[in-house]
């Protein structure tokens, strides 16, 4: 019983919301909250209008019946009374019209007095346009005209300066800047980084050196003896001494061919100080490295 009392009441919901206007038809789902989001978000929206309109309503007892028994008397009181409520009494037109219905209008004939004097005052105007315009061409770009016209005289001028100038640099400046030759140094360059090598190479061999001279030394103390797998100092003296010569001979090679690149290249190029500088360098490196190897030389006599 109670089920068919709860759907019963579901059903007049339904078609109250229709009555309102809440739905368009009797809805039971949309009663339950069973509907789409925005189905319930509408009739949600439009109970809300209703209770508004109720809360500004001027009865607070207030009724469909009795607000359409109101209307219908309101449009039988404005089809009875038109004149009264369009009559100056009841002022509902604008306060512009009524000041207007307050002064008399004028007459005809003398508003078309007043239209032939306005005529007349604008034929003579135009009259006086068209004798200025007889008399003085009319040019919308005067002034641009006058500006280019300027313009154009300040490019002609620098045009003809400009002219000048080269003709004066082409006679006259640039045949002196270019009497002198210019000197060429490209090939110091790789020649100095070849210089480099060589002493790069020569400190290596001042290294082994060293290292000879330190095994001579332990050798004429008496060091003769010998660890368990490694080899004798006069083995390894050799062995560097082996070492040290060829890389002594690798770095002659080297200096030599720089020594005879640098003397092909004087050859062609006579009174360049600055090779001969370079030229003067390497033979005092050349004179140091002979040295050095007879000394070498003598040191491996000696140790043997």
């Amino acid at each position: 019983m109670d089920r068919d009392e709860e759907t019963s009441r579901i059903q007049y919901l339904a078609e109250i919301a229709k009555f309102l206007g809440i739905t368009t038809t009797i809805d039971t789902e949309v009663i339950q909250g069973r509907g789409s989001y925005e189905d319930r978000t509408e009739m949600l929206r439009l109970i809300v209008d209703l209770v508004e309109a109720s809360i500004c309503a001027d009865n607070p007892e207030w009724s469909v019946d009795e607000q359409v028994a109101k209307d219908i008397q309101l449009i039988d009181a404005i089809a009875e009374k038109q004149a009264l409520i369009f009559s100056e009494e009841c002022k509902l037109f604008p306060a512009d019209v009524q000041i207007q219905s307050i002064y008399p209008l004028p007459d005809v004939s003398e508003l078309e007095a007043k239209l032939t004097e306005q005529s007349k005052i604008l034929s003579n105007l135009q009259q006086k346009v068209d004798d200025l315009a007889s008399k003085h061409a009319y040019n919308p770009d005067e002034e641009y005209t006058e500006v280019e016209s300027k313009l154009r005289a300040q490019l002609e001028s620098f045009l003809e300066t400009a002219r000048s100038f080269n003709m004066i640099y082409t006679k006259e400046i640039r045949p002196w800047t270019h009497m002198m030759e210019v000197p060429q140094l490209h090939g110091f360059g790789p020649a100095a980084n070849r210089l480099l090598e060589a002493y790069k190479m020569l400190l290596k061999f001042l290294g082994n050196l060293r290292n000879l001279r330190d095994s001579h030394a332990a050798l004429a103390v008496g060091s003769s003896e010998t660890v368990a797998g490694e080899p004798s100092p006069v083995t390894r003296i050799i062995s560097e001494c082996e070492s040290a010569l060829t890389s002594l001979n690798c770095d002659l090679g080297i200096l030599s061919a720089s020594i005879a690149r640098e003397k092909a290249m004087q050859g062609q190029q006579h009174g360049d100080h600055q090779r001969m500088e370079f030229e003067l360098i390497l033979w005092v490196h050349v004179d140091v490295v002979v040295s050095c190897k007879c000394g070498f030389i003598n040191v491996i006599c000696k140790g043997v």
